[in-house]
């Protein structure tokens, strides 16, 4: 049931009608059995005074694009009602007039595209009006006798309107009906969702939640006669046997759905999932169609069903089946749009948005990692939908056409173009080993700030989880994630691959830049010293680049390797031969990488900087006083040292070496592979030949 999270202390907190439709807003939104992500508005009708000292009443309602959960007063659209209201005697109105009519009604020009909503509130005799797409009520508007049932339930109390795509049409019938029945309570829409409406705020939040419930109520009371879904058909794989194959084979199906553009994936394994997944109906049910035009703009008509039993099958056959799957659905998928659109329509991406796998659970799709969990979100909205309906009598779901009309509708489609442009590195997943400080925390920022997915691989577990929170906190959840690993450890660095494929889908991006250095005479040098920087510099960086790299051909649509090697790479110089020889190693073995990687799209590129102390983990070692050491200074005067020995005169920075990796796995780099950029202020000797 729906929690009624009304507080009268909080709601007077508000110093004006809009600040508590806004609190009431954020209460909707707060439950996503009652609002969808970015769906759903609401309304309130206001007097308002005008800077030139006129009053008149102002409909104030959710602007296009905008989320009820986080919403705020900018949010809100506020327009001229009584020069809404004349609309309601119109016969027909295009959508395209529809708009143009309200954008004209705005109170200021720089306010929010009204809700595509905006007409359906304006002709609700009530001052404060909630549409929301509930599951308990859109489990009842997605019933084959839905209208029946909905009388069964609530008499004459509420009234019913068969699915219509929103726009005036919907609006007026809605309007039209409560004029004919004063007394409703609501309004259901079918294969839609729930109008409803108070004299105050409180009243239009509560009669929201009580006809939910009451829905709920008697859905709760049909499911608990089970079995859901006709029952379990499949067990579900353990969770480290489905972590296995699923570890092998997204890479492969990422790939598949990234012809176009690059997507990003989810892994859901709750138990709401694999009840739907491992049930006896679950395909046919899944497969009717979708529930609602909420759901479908994130989720599809359909979702891609793989049919997998991982008692008798493995990775590479879940691998086959993942990547015929998403071709036949892709297929299927330009035959929807030839068979229900328009010539002048848009081509949007053709493969699944969730895909179903008995014994495993769901995976998602989306531009980054908020968009994948929205669309799993929004499936589960969907799932619950499907529970209820199947369990109360036979589930319904629109008609292909309506469905298109939906998806491919011109203002829906506007509200893609609300969203940001993308980064340069969006729907890129990069893993930066050493980012916990230094460099590598440098670029992990940088590419994050670019738009990439950032795996934060460190030895420093405390450090790598901290990097990875500040740039979740500057770019969204979802964005970093931190793994522990030590790069001299193959099984290690194997599974922190697998981290990162399943928290993404795959890998694009690998900077190796995990380090030490050590400064002594050769002949003073240990075996295990030598040993020690070596397993770092040169091991490290091989297990690395080829644990990623496997990932890559996997995926088969290209990739970026970079190399943070050194200015000591190309220059000898005394006291350091251990950390001299393996920088030089890394450089020849990132050219021999590059070789063998062109053939599958993957380049390989080092950057080599020199002297770059601020914030690194090793100048902050005894690296630093051997240094001086050796050049016969004091520590603290190394910057200046390094600074006055260059060409340029200047000193370098982490940022400034991010900013050369950056480069080098953007597409700006595309045609550049098996080379090194110097970021060392100049360094003669160093010059590339």
């Amino acid at each position: 049931m729906v929690e009624n999270l009304w507080n009268d202390e909080r709601a007077a907190q508000g110093s004006d009608e809009l600040d508590r439709l806004v609190y009431r807003s954020n209460l909707l939104g707060a439950d996503r059995r009652v609002c969808n992500w970015k769906g759903g508005n609401t309304s309130s009708k206001v007097p308002y005074t005008h800077v030139d000292g006129r009053a008149f009443d102002v409909l104030w309602v959710k602007g296009s694009g905008s989320d009820l959960a986080d919403i705020t007063r900018a949010g809100f659209a506020g327009l001229r009602l009584l020069e809404v209201l004349p609309a309601f005697e119109k016969e027909a109105m295009s959508d395209e007039e529809m708009v143009d009519y309200l954008v004209q009604t705005l109170l200021h020009p720089s306010m929010p595209r009204p809700s595509i909503e905006t007409l359906l509130h304006a002709f609700v005799p009530h001052p404060h009006v909630d549409h929301t797409h509930p599951d308990a009520i859109v489990t009842l508007c997605n019933l084959k006798d839905g209208e029946a049932k909905t009388r069964e339930l609530f008499g004459d109390a509420v009234a019913w309107i068969d699915y219509m795509r929103p726009g005036f049409r919907l609006a007026k019938e809605v309007g039209l009906a409560l004029r004919a029945t004063p007394g409703l309570r609501g309004v259901f829409l079918g294969s839609h969702g729930l109008v409803t409406w108070g004299a105050t705020h409180q009243e239009s939040y509560e009669n929201t939640i009580t006809l939910i419930n009451e829905a709920q109520a008697y859905i709760d009371t049909e499911v608990a006669k089970g079995p859901v879904f006709g029952g379990v058909r499949v067990q579900g794989a353990p969770a480290d046997c489905a972590e296995r194959l699923l570890a092998d084979a997204l890479p492969a199906l990422r790939g598949a759905l990234s012809q176009e553009r690059r997507t990003i994936l989810h892994v859901d394994r709750s138990d709401a999932v694999l009840e739907l997944v491992n049930s006896e109906r679950g395909k046919e049910l899944a497969l009717t169609g979708s529930a609602c035009p909420d759901h479908l703009v994130h989720t599809k008509y359909v979702p891609l069903w793989i049919d997998f039993d991982p008692a008798t099958g493995d990775a590479e056959q879940l691998k086959g089946l993942l990547k015929e799957g998403a071709a036949r659905y892709a297929d299927a998928y330009r035959g929807y749009v030839q068979a229900h659109g328009r010539p002048d329509d848009p081509k949007l991406d053709p493969f699944p948005r969730i895909i179903l796998i008995p014994g495993i659970g769901m995976l998602s799709t989306g531009p980054d990692k908020g968009g994948a969990l929205n669309s799993a979100g929004l499936y589960h909205r969907a799932t619950e939908v499907i529970r209820g309906a199947d369990a109360v009598g036979s589930f319904a779901s629109m008609s292909p056409q309506d469905a298109y009309d939906v998806e491919y509708w011109p203002l829906e489609l506007y509200k893609l173009t609300l969203a940001p442009a993308e980064r340069e590195l969006s729907r890129r997943v990069a893993v930066v080993t050493g980012a916990a400080s230094g460099i590598g925390k440098a670029t992990a920022h940088l590419l994050a700030e670019n738009g990439a997915h950032v795996v934060i691989a460190d030895i420093n577990a405390d450090g790598a989880a901290a990097t990875a929170e500040e740039i979740q906190e500057r770019y969204g959840t979802g964005r970093a994630m931190a793994v522990h690993v030590d790069v001299t450890d193959e099984a290690a660095l194997s599974r922190a691959m697998d981290e990162a494929v399943l928290m993404y889908g795959g890998i694009d991006v690998m900077v190796c830049n995990a380090g030490l250095a050590a400064a002594k005479p050769f002949d003073e040098m240990s075996a295990h010293e030598w040993d020690r920087i070596h397993n770092v510099l040169v091991k490290g960086y091989f297990l690395a680049s080829r644990e990623a790299y496997r990932r890559m051909k996997e995926q088969g649509i290209g990739g970026a390797i970079v190399f943070v090697t050194s200015k000591n790479a190309m220059v000898a110089s005394k006291g350091a031969a251990g950390y001299n020889a393996a920088k030089a190693a890394e450089l020849h073995m990132a050219r021999s990488l590059a070789e063998e990687a062109g053939a599958h799209g993957v380049r390989v590129n080092c950057v080599a900087p020199d002297a770059v102390l601020e914030g690194s983990g090793i100048w902050n070692s005894n690296w630093r006083n051997e240094r001086a050491r050796d050049y016969g200074i004091q520590p603290d005067e190394l910057e200046e040292f390094y600074r006055r020995r260059t060409t340029l005169g200047v000193n370098v920075y982490p940022k400034d070496i991010a900013e050369a990796i950056a480069f080098l796995v953007s597409d700006r780099a595309g045609k550049t592979t098996g080379c090194t950029i110097t970021v060392d202020g100049g360094v003669a000797a160093a010059y590339m030949r």
